[in-house]
């Protein structure tokens, strides 16, 4: 038979196989937009601004949907009321990590972000287990944020009030904290070994929000075949999972295990009391992984929020006046911030929290999973069906958060100008899978902000009323824009 002709009618078979696949599932799945054979619903999504294509689509279908992307159902929740059902009330059920094709390639099923099952669990209770035993919630974390707010002034100061880019600077100080519960030790903001890693860490935030990462996404066959920036994102993972190979062999060597230092020498600890136990999850190669979630999303959610943050005060200089009287009437100019000020700063708190909002970091959180087939709102949602959730839609919430595109820390202030809290506030995600790190990154962002506002006044280099808040792209991540700001010190 005629090559051409082969090719003809097996592609012909892949795609009526296709379309009867999809098809036998939508009696029972959501409703959603018909998908193309293949392709499914990719070219109804517009790829620059993802978590508006599912507000789109909500408006049509409700707040359950399906979306196909490539050939794998994904049920989409949209809106307050279907979140909090799912990730809540039936939180057991809506716990297992979807599939994130690139990332997974890269973790290999390691680590705590992106795992299953008794993995995950086992992972997540020694983490947070591990975090708090070096500090986490307590003064002794709260010492060394205060402390690393300090070095960043430092740094910021050696600015002289000239027009900088604050991304690396910002990127340095979380960076840093995290790294002394990893390694037990902090960088100098001008070495060059940790200026390359969190390079590389900022390259792959941006990467994984791209055109081309969505495509890989969904159409996981690319990735093997094809060349393209995700091949990047594997070049950059491995070079910082040698250098975190590096530092683990040095405390192997130095281990004391009734002295552990951080937590590091914590798993190696737990590795040794495990090593009798073929199915033990504590493995050499998961302690890399670990490391590299914990250092990731230790790092970039908080600094990129401090990024926002400073170009969104830049941007509404009547905000930052009430901030910086708040400062003056509660904190002074004598001592550093710490966390019992929060309780006496409403103002400033609630600026925090539209901050988070407004930025909407992770529009769609990371993909969920469903563990167990599920009847929900009288949809049957088979095991292991990919869950995404629309944070996006929760915190632009239009009843929750008057006018949610503008930026107003009213939101969180009551009439009496107290702080107000939302059930709607989910940055962190919520349910099972919300962020472990939560409790860190608010000590952050608090210490950090009032600290640099503490000690110095910000200074656009352009109108304020030109700065433009446009994340440069809207995919996996809100990544924000570049932009330039002096520091005068007040």
């Amino acid at each position: 038979m005629d090559p051409v002709v082969v090719l003809v009618i097996s592609l012909s078979c892949l795609l009526l196989l296709s379309l009867w696949r999809q098809r036998s599932g939508r009696g029972k799945l959501p409703p959603g937009p018909m998908p193309l054979p293949i392709l499914g619903n990719i070219l109804q999504i517009d790829a620059k601004n993802f978590p508006q294509s599912l507000t789109n689509l909500s408006k049509v279908y409700g707040p359950v949907f399906t979306l196909y992307l490539g050939m794998r159902p994904t049920v989409v929740l949209h809106g307050y009321e279907a979140v909090k059902e799912a990730l809540i009330d039936h939180g057991e059920v809506f716990s297992g990590r979807g599939s994130f094709p690139v990332p997974d390639r890269v973790s290999k099923g390691l680590g705590v972000i992106l795992t299953n099952g008794n993995r995950w669990r086992e992972m997540r209770r020694f983490t947070l287990m591990t975090l708090r035993n070096f500090g986490m919630g307590k003064r002794s974390i709260e010492n060394r944020v205060q402390e690393e707010a300090r070095c960043l002034v430092e740094e910021l100061r050696k600015t002289k009030s000239s027009p900088c880019d604050p991304t690396f600077l910002l990127e340095c100080a979380p960076c840093n904290v995290i790294c002394s519960i990893i390694f037990q030790n902090r960088f100098d903001y001008k070495d060059q070994c940790f200026l390359n890693l969190t390079q590389k860490l900022n390259e792959n935030v941006k990467i994984l929000s791209s055109l081309w990462l969505q495509v890989c996404n969904s159409f996981p066959a690319l990735i093997d075949y094809f060349p393209g920036s995700h091949r990047k994102i594997f070049k950059n993972v491995a070079d910082m999972m040698q250098y975190y190979l590096e530092k683990i062999k040095e405390h192997q060597e130095s281990l004391d295990i009734n002295n552990p230092r951080d937590f590091i020498d914590c798993f190696l600890i737990k590795m040794e009391e495990e090593k009798g136990n073929p199915q033990t999850e504590f493995t050499f190669e998961a302690l890399v992984n670990l490391v590299n979630d914990l250092f990731g999303a230790g790092t970039e959610t908080t600094s990129s929020t401090l990024r926002y943050g400073l170009l969104l005060l830049l941007k509404h200089p009547e905000v930052t006046a009430k901030v910086h009287e708040e400062i003056d009437r509660v904190i002074g100019r004598h001592r550093s911030p710490c966390m019992q000020d929060k309780s006496s700063m409403p103002y400033t708190e609630a600026v925090l929290h539209e901050i988070q909002r407004y930025v909407d970091l992770v529009p769609i959180s990371l993909p969920h999973a469903v563990n167990s087939d599920i009847k929900f709102r009288n949809y049957f949602i088979p095991k292991g069906t990919t869950i995404i959730t629309s944070l996006t839609s929760v915190l632009h919430d239009s009843k929750e958060f008057p006018n949610p595109e503008k930026f107003d820390p009213g939101h969180f202030l009551d009439k009496s100008g107290k702080f107000k809290k939302s059930d709607y506030f989910m940055p962190f995600s919520t349910g099972k899978r919300i962020c472990a790190g939560e409790g860190l990154a608010r000590m952050e962002l608090f210490l950090f902000l009032t600290t640099i506002l503490q000690n110095f006044h910000l200074k656009s280099v352009i109108d304020t009323k030109d700065l433009d808040a446009t994340p440069i792209v809207n995919g996996f991540f809100s990544v924000p824009p570049t932009y330039k700001i002096c520091f005068i010190p007040v």
